[in-house]
């Protein structure tokens, strides 16, 4: 597998030679691989750890898009893909996980981008990885990372409207490095997450939590979080930041979750849905 920091390094070489929002910008057509292998139990066990999911039973919904990462980022970071991997910023994520997932099972993934999309602060490319097992099509997320630029639009969005407040369920207190504990299981070192020295030269005031830990918590606070009966699709969009360290309030009625942080702000949303096999397959046609 290709090293995280190695990528990050790349990108950082390369993004001043990149350009968002350049006219007739196209994606690579380029799709890496991981060869089929099941989880290794060191990062696994560190990663249910970290997330609070069980110690034991079947993997993460999450944890394929952990696995494929570092095949995301030589995707972003090679010399073919249009915008600097600097100042990406991850803004929703779309999982369906066909059946449950085991630590043995040898997983195979494939990671590339699917489209390149006008957004009102700037581009925004959806990046799809996929795992399989014996060639059949068993999890798949898309995610959605922006890129910033002047877009020449000169008229205000309209304001959304407020999200409505979910039920608290509990607070979670998050300790000032929880960023490099995360990192470490991981592998996702980016220094926005790790120190308040390394995010202040992106312009944070404090290292942030990574978008996929909230994520991850919110869905490990779910009743059965492992369970797919028999499909299980997962939304969330990253609203807000979380700055480390931090108080947050996990919200939810049982299907949409939240996580609000001081005076109300929302840094998350999502949604949890259960679907029959058939209607997944219209769906997805």
């Amino acid at each position: 597998m290709p090293s995280l920091l190695l990528s990050l390094a790349r990108g950082a070489v390369t993004s001043p030679f990149k350009r968002a929002g350049r006219p007739g910008a196209t994606l690579p057509a380029d799709r890496h691989h991981r060869p089929a292998a099941p989880a290794a139990p060191g990062p696994l066990a560190a990663y249910r750890r970290i997330c609070a999911f069980p110690e034991t039973g079947p993997l993460p919904v999450t944890y394929p898009h952990v696995l494929g990462f570092p095949l995301a980022m030589r995707l972003m970071t090679g010399r073919s893909f249009p915008l600097p991997v600097t100042g990406l910023v991850h803004t929703w994520i779309e999982i369906t996980a066909q059946r449950a997932l085991h630590p043995t099972d040898p997983i195979e993934l494939t990671v590339y981008a699917e489209a390149l999309t006008p957004h009102r602060r700037g581009t925004e490319v959806t990046v799809v990885t996929e795992a399989r097992l014996a060639d059949e099509l068993v999890w798949e997320s898309r995610s959605g990372y922006l890129s910033r630029h002047a877009t020449g639009t000169t008229t205000p969005p309209a304001p959304a409207a407020p999200e409505p407040a979910l039920p608290a369920v509990t607070e979670w207190r998050l300790p000032a490095g929880l960023g490099r504990r995360y990192g470490a299981a991981s592998g996702d070192r980016n220094p926005i997450h790790l120190y308040p020295l390394t995010a202040r030269l992106f312009g944070f005031p404090r290292a942030i939590a990574h978008g996929m830990w909230t994520v991850a918590r919110c869905l490990a606070e779910t009743p059965q979080p492992d369970l797919i009966h028999p499909v299980h699709s997962v939304r969330a969009d990253f609203r807000a930041p979380v700055l480390l360290p931090g108080t947050v309030t996990y919200a939810s009625d049982g299907t949409a979750f939240q996580l609000r942080g001081d005076g109300g702000r929302v840094h998350l949303t999502g949604t949890t849905t259960r679907t029959a096999p058939e209607a997944a397959r219209d769906g997805r046609s």
